[in-house]
């Protein structure tokens, strides 16, 4: 309650029966998943949050009676029968919800108004395909064979790191992946780009990298054609109530096991003695010990905040020292204008769009790094997100951190001119696409990296962080299976979250069931986990009174 005395945990030696206490810096997926399995495992345990959701970038806002969902655009492991909807189903995240698929991952249009629809059925895609250019038959067939061997795979590797895996579970794996390992290896070696070059027709040449709705640049085959199968297969849906709902929901399952959050906490220091981490210090000099602490939130922020830069690795040097400073290594942040109508939004199959902007269209984009921009209608993902009869438009595009946040230190009345002409361009672009809907925009709302990184905390504002298949991939997967998602040389602290677990909410997931399964082993405790009983169904009022991003208004 506001106002109340928090209560301090002191420094104690642990009596024997007594449970072992765990301190967890953030109240991200990461961190909710770690509390929810150390909970299940026997800890007592507590998380510090900054802000006053839980979730980190699994967030939503709110302004005029709207909730601008952020972060969530698919989530892998909707379906049943698969090791990562085990790891939501025990953390509580889907409990009582309805989850939102789709026949197509995306469209793409160009200036000229063609388009083309990457549907998840590689039947209806070949057809599709080959009906906008049957010359490219020799690609298009590769591309949807492969597509069809995809969805008869199902490899999850979420549960345990390797190095913890049984001999049966490493053997399990291994049948796995056996059958398959050339097609594995052979679309990870191909880059999208590359591949996409072979196409003859224009747009389908432009179009493949954009099936994740902006171009991922270093990304091979093998994600798209992995996650196109998950869609096909339902198990790579949206959940009811988005990203704030799922952050609510691994919330309610963590409290219910016993854990405690602690709401505008932040912490400055973690307390380390005789290289051993005892504890944190929170802002004000409140302090609070713990046999074990685990960092959850921004990666940098860890290394060289909380520790001070005093404590490192190979790794971990090489990813906050080196790597953080390379563009093709850190996804960038978003642009985000979130469109409120009044009214709903002309009928459509098309929940995603990507338009490729022409020349004259990206040079008045501020800050854009593609020439693209992406438009979801967000009202078709989940209910909740709208008033009654009315309906949100979510358009995004990649943007350059650096470029707003010297904007924003500089000079706040070109930020938010800035911010005024997303929203200007915004408003013309619907306009043109879709005649008549200016007069029934009732608020535009714009996010910028910058704003992001002062919402969340995480810094540049990198929704994903680390990009996957690239030397910084290598460096997360040795710090989880070598080091074990520890500092060489500091004892008590471990790491978890995207910039240490990778960057997907999946993945961050995982990440707090693996540290905890590593920290169990240190504080003698057996690693339980079980799934969570929740079948009431879901309702938006659970997501709670939202706050807004920016006090000042673009209009």
């Amino acid at each position: 309650m506001p106002g109340e005395a928090r209560t301090v945990w002191p420094p104690r030696e642990r009596a024997p029966g007594r449970p072992p206490r765990v301190i967890i810096i953030g109240a991200g997926i990461g961190g909710l998943s770690t509390g929810c399995y150390a909970q299940m495992s026997g800890a007592e345990t507590r998380i510090f949050e900054r802000h006053v959701l839980p979730g980190g970038c699994c967030t939503a806002w709110s302004r005029q009676g709207y909730v601008f969902d952020y972060c969530i655009e698919w989530l892998t492991g909707t379906g049943p029968g698969n090791d990562a909807n085990r790891v939501w189903r025990e953390l509580g995240a889907l409990d009582g919800k309805t989850i939102a698929n789709f026949e197509m991952f995306n469209t793409v249009v160009d200036e000229h108004g063609r388009s083309v629809t990457f549907y998840n059925d590689p039947g209806r895609l070949e057809r599709h395909l080959l009906e906008i250019s049957p010359a490219d038959a020799r690609p298009i067939r590769a591309f949807c064979r492969d597509l069809r061997r995809f969805t008869d795979t199902n490899l999850y590797p979420f549960l345990t790191p390797p190095p913890l895996q049984t001999p049966r579970e490493k053997l399990a794996t291994l049948r796995a992946v056996l059958p398959d390992f050339l097609l594995f290896w052979r679309t990870a070696a191909t880059r999208m780009e590359r591949f996409a070059g072979r196409f003859q027709d224009p747009l389908l040449r432009r179009a493949f990298p954009f099936i994740f709705f902006q171009d991922h640049e270093v990304f091979p085959l093998l994600p798209y054609l992995f996650n196109m199968a998950s869609a096909h297969h339902r198990n790579a849906g949206f959940p009811q109530g988005g990203s704030l709902g799922l952050a609510r929901s691994v919330e309610e399952r963590y409290t219910s096991l016993g854990g405690r959050i602690d709401y505008r906490a932040r912490v400055t220091r973690i307390l380390v003695e005789d290289d051993r981490a005892v504890g944190v210090e929170l802002r004000g000099g409140e302090r609070h010990y713990a046999d074990h602490v685990v960092s959850a939130c921004d990666g940098h922020t860890t290394i060289h905040g909380l520790l001070e830069g005093r404590y490192g690795s190979p790794r971990v040097d090489a990813l906050f020292q080196e790597m953080m400073n390379r563009p093709e290594l850190v996804y960038p942040g978003v642009v985000s204008a979130f469109v409120g109508l009044d009214g709903e939004f002309a009928a459509t199959e098309r929940h995603s769009t990507t338009y490729l902007l022409s020349d004259e269209d990206a040079a008045v984009l501020p800050g854009v790094l593609q020439k693209s921009l992406v438009v979801q209608l967000r009202s078709h993902y989940s209910d909740g997100f709208a008033p009654p009869g009315k309906s949100v438009v979510h358009c995004t595009y990649f943007s350059d951190y650096a470029y707003w946040k010297q904007l924003r230190l500089t000079d706040r009345k070109e930020y938010w001119a800035r911010k005024q002409e997303v929203a200007d361009f915004v408003r013309a672009f619907l306009e043109r696409h879709h005649p008549g809907i200016t007069d029934a925009i009732e608020v535009v709302d714009v996010a910028s990296p910058a704003t992001i990184e002062r919402y969340t905390g995480v810094r540049g504002g990198s929704i994903l962080g680390w990009k996957s298949f690239t030397e910084a991939d290598d460096l997360i997967t040795g710090l989880i299976n070598k080091d074990r998602m520890r500092l060489p040389g500091l004892r008590g602290l471990s790491l978890a979250g995207q910039w240490f677990g990778g960057g997907s909410l999946i993945r961050a997931a995982a990440s707090g069931r693996f540290v905890t399964q590593y920290v169990c082993r240190e504080l003698g405790l057996d690693f339980r986990a079980w799934e969570s009983g929740g079948t009431t169904p879901w309702h938006p009022e659970k997501l709670g009174v939202l706050p807004q991003l920016e006090r000042r208004r673009v209009r």
